[in-house]
Formats: structure tokens, C-alpha cells, sequence
């Protein structure tokens, strides 16, 4: 199991990309959150199988059919596994 933390900049508000994402991450088995950044970038943390953070981490890259992803960057979480998935409130 291994837990990363994404930031994903571009255009990425306003296009559905938190309720992708989320679907996203559900069907490939992950456990995590979601949330849009006062800055215009997206920011997550998936927990899960190796292969399937890695497969969603590469996912992010293209996103939903309206977003315009300009970059992904990502790094070890060092927080608490999270339990379930979740959307949380613009920080």
C-alpha cells in the first residue's frame, strides 16, 4: 500500500474534475480526498495498491473532458491513511 499527495494545476476548477476525480479514484479501489485550492489548482491524496495510485496519479494528467491540465506533481503523504474517499471544502 502507498499513499501519495497530488497538486494538479491548469484549468481544473469549474470542469467537474473533484466529482472525476473522486469516481475516478472509487473504481480503482482508492481511499483518500479531494479538494479545490483558493490558488486554482486541485489537491489529493490517493491510498491504495501501488499500481493503482500510480494508474490514478497518470490519470490526472488528462482529467475529465473539460479540464486543461497544465501539471502534476506528486510526493510521499506522511499523514495518516485516509479512510474512504472523500470531497472536502475548497481550503
Amino acid at each position: 500500500m502507498t499513499t501519495v499527495h497530488v497538486f494538479i494545476s491548469g484549468r481544473v476548477q469549474g470542469v467537474g474534475f473533484r466529482i472525476w476525480v473522486e469516481t475516478e479514484a472509487l473504481s480503482r479501489g482508492l481511499e483518500g480526498w479531494v479538494r479545490n485550492l483558493r490558488d486554482g489548482r486541485v489537491e489529493a491524496v490517493f491510498h491504495g495498491e501501488r499500481h493503482a495510485v500510480e494508474a490514478m496519479v497518470e490519470a490526472c494528467r488528462d482529467g475529465p473532458p473539460l479540464a486543461g491540465v497544465s501539471s502534476v506533481t506528486n510526493q510521499p503523504w506522511s499523514g495518516h491513511a485516509p479512510q474512504g474517499f472523500t470531497m472536502l471544502a475548497t481550503e
